[in-house]
């Protein structure tokens, strides 16, 4: 007789990424229901529990309910915790795990910690993993130091030392939750024009938002930029453009904006520049985005719509997926077959996938708006599509509709942010288990473009 071999099923990088991002997220749901999870009096459904999993999961920040408020002690370290998570990555943890009991690694796993981190070198593997850990907590650490220096004095000791570790997490996980509500503050509006807390906020927010892959690159060319793999200079050089050009741009369009009321120059630019950083993609904010002039608004949703780095704790569309699309355009407007980076050239293939990316998540935006304005029309459709691209990019910012959207609009949201944290790429692959190879070529033929 003979006996059928069965097929071992083995799971894809992409689905190990995809599934281990749900289970996260299912286990951070089912300890924020807990009675002990909410202050006494405070009632949380499981569907509000789920979102707010989901929101610290994807390291997004937009909530249901005041997170220094609602939660108690317990909630919001659990919160904390998924941020963290979500921040460094799901597969950063699984395989630290692995390092800590001695166990080896399959390929699998290994590519999807690479996947999920943006390498692609498993030899470097083990190098990326202790960077990612002891550089993600140095800055960390760095920044809850400096942030004391003003929380201890203005909350006290414990209070203090509590809120600056809190918020040097979710700022550098690009995360926004806050717990300012416990003293009557709306996000870091009350430190809009403080330097420290501003510029330590946006140091945390940027450093995270670059990529693990761009800090290792940077420490092995010990800063030597002409050593620079074509990633780090496109990251950097795009980074530092989109906070320096709308930085001007908020100040110009939000000079007479009713919250900058008393402020002098300095403290215009530094209202300016944080609004410039926190799009991408952090929901914190010193100027209440309901505030913003009409130019404010629209500069904030292309911001949000961007994002930071790839493999950084940033979501968005990504820069380096802005910055091929850009270069590809201007390669077609020149007639140029090829798309060059400087003295560096980049196969046609990735043009193909960033317009993949930058369409999905334009369409899936757009869907999601279209949709919750069809069973929520009161909310108005400038404060969905503000919702929709703030979960899709994971930023967390919102007009104030987070706490009124039904069942329907948050099942919706919540998608949004799975699929902005876990990425486009990433469950679509998941997905789709089989490649299809096409040995046949049809006949070529054309089309009418523009």
């Amino acid at each position: 007789m003979i006996q059928m071999k069965r097929r071992k099923f083995v799971l894809s990088p992409w689905q190990i990424l995809a599934i281990g991002y749900l289970i996260v997220i299912l286990i951070g749901s089912v300890l924020l229901i807990l009675p002990f999870a909410t202050e006494e009096g405070e009632s949380t459904s499981y569907l509000n529990s789920l979102f707010t999993s989901v929101s610290a999961t994807c390291v997004t920040g937009l909530v249901k309910y005041d997170t220094g408020v609602h939660w108690t002690l317990f909630g919001q370290i659990v919160i904390l915790i998924l941020v963290q998570i979500g921040g460094l990555g799901f597969m950063s943890f699984v395989s630290i795990l692995f390092q800590m009991f001695g166990r080896g690694k399959g390929i699998y796993s290994r590519n999807a910690f690479l996947t999920s981190m943006g390498g692609s070198d498993l030899a470097s593997m083990k190098s990326l993993l202790m960077r990612v850990f002891i550089g993600s907590f140095s800055c960390e650490i760095v920044g809850a130091a400096l942030l004391t220096i003003q929380f201890i004095p203005d909350y006290g000791v414990s209070n203090g030392i509590y809120f600056a570790v809190f918020h040097s997490v979710t700022a550098f996980c690009n995360a926004g939750f806050d717990v300012m509500g416990i003293v009557g503050g709306a996000s870091l509006s009350s430190y809009c024009t403080n330097p420290l807390v501003v510029l330590v906020i946006c140091a945390l927010i940027i450093l995270g938002g670059l990529g693990f892959c761009v800090w290792g690159d940077v420490m092995d060319c010990r800063f030597h930029y002409k050593k620079f793999k074509l990633n780090t200079r496109v990251v950097l050089w795009t980074t530092l453009s989109l906070i320096v050009v709308p930085t001007i741009l908020f100040m110009v369009f939000e000079w007479n904006n009713p919250s900058y009321v008393g402020y002098n120059f300095g403290d215009k630019l530094l209202a300016s520049l944080f609004s410039a950083v926190t799009p991408r993609t952090a929901g914190f904010y010193t100027t209440d985005p309901a505030t913003l002039s009409s130019s404010g608004y629209l500069l904030t949703l292309i911001l949000m719509f961007i994002g930071g780095a790839s493999g950084s704790t940033a979501g968005g569309i990504k820069v380096g997926t802005i910055a091929v699309v850009i270069m590809g355009m201007l390669a077609v407007f020149r007639s140029d077959k090829e798309i060059n980076f400087g003295r560096k050239r980049i196969d046609n293939s990735l043009l193909q996938q960033a317009l993949a990316v930058m369409t999905a998540c334009l369409i899936l935006v757009l869907l999601a708006t279209m949709i919750i304005c069809a069973v929520q029309p009161d909310l108005g459709f400038g404060n969905v599509l503000f919702e929709c691209i703030s979960a899709m990019g994971t930023v967390g910012l919102s007009t104030g509709i987070t706490a009124e959207l039904n069942v329907c609009s948050t099942i919706i949201i919540m998608i949004l942010m799975y699929f902005g944290r876990a990425g486009i790429l990433t469950v679509v692959y998941a997905l789709n288990r089989r490649k299809s190879y096409h040995n046949v070529k049809y006949p070529l033929d054309t089309m009418l473009i523009g």
